[in-house]
């Protein structure tokens, strides 16, 4: 059984709705490093970083980083098609995950914590760190919404949302993506509102999302 370290709101989301596609076991333990309990302890041995989602594989490995561990599901369980089966479009789906995780995610750190990114002290220099952060996250969505376009079933990923899918929709839910998104590229804020809806993600992201509210900055 899969073990998955995750808390609502979280980018555990995609991870928990790709275990869900695949049908494989597992339990969740809700744990976050902001969360002061024994949960976060059992985090913290296995991850020292406390960051989410982890996930422990039946054989007792971990893995951590979002775009990894949707990989690894997707290679796990191939028939589920968490990934395109052409390599074409598989190399494009990593391309694509290693794309939020390298550019629009480290953006959502900075918005949660700006502190740690700036030596002054003062809610003045903390505003416009954030200001600055969110302008240049929306622009990494620019130009992720420009390179990586729908398939012809509809998805990034094909017929249904796979973990590229699962990825952008999760991320894209902090840092007022996706009110930009309206506003400057309506076709993408369509996609994400189709793989919002799609009846393999709904139930899972509405547990995590259950008022349809989008977060100002990330978990």
């Amino acid at each position: 059984m899969y073990t998955l370290y995750g808390f609502k709101g979280s980018g555990s989301a995609s991870v928990e709705c790709a275990l869900e596609m695949t049908g494989t076991p597992y339990r969740i333990v809700e744990a976050a490093s902001w969360e002061n309990n024994d949960a976060r302890a059992e985090l913290a041995r296995v991850n020292p970083l406390q960051q989410i989602p982890t996930l422990q594989l039946p054989d007792g490995s971990i893995l951590t980083e979002s775009a990894a561990i949707l990989a690894h599901l997707a290679f796990a369980f191939p028939d589920v098609g968490l990934m395109p089966a052409d390599p074409a479009g598989r190399d494009q789906s990593l391309r694509g995950m290693v794309y939020i995780a390298a550019n629009c995610y480290p953006c959502i750190t900075i918005l949660d914590y700006p502190e740690r990114f700036t030596t002054a002290t003062d809610d003045a220099a903390k505003a416009a760190i954030r200001d600055g952060t969110r302008a240049r996250l929306h622009h990494h969505w620019d130009l992720f919404a420009d390179q990586f376009e729908p398939a012809a079933g509809g998805f990034l990923s094909g017929d249904q949302p796979g973990a590229l899918d699962l990825y952008a929709a999760v991320v894209s839910h902090w840092g007022q993506a996706r009110v930009h998104a309206r506003q400057s590229r309506p076709a993408f804020a369509a996609l994400l509102e189709r793989i919002d809806s799609h009846p393999a993600v709904a139930p899972v992201f509405g547990r995590h999302w259950p008022i349809a509210a989008e977060l100002p900055t990330g978990a």
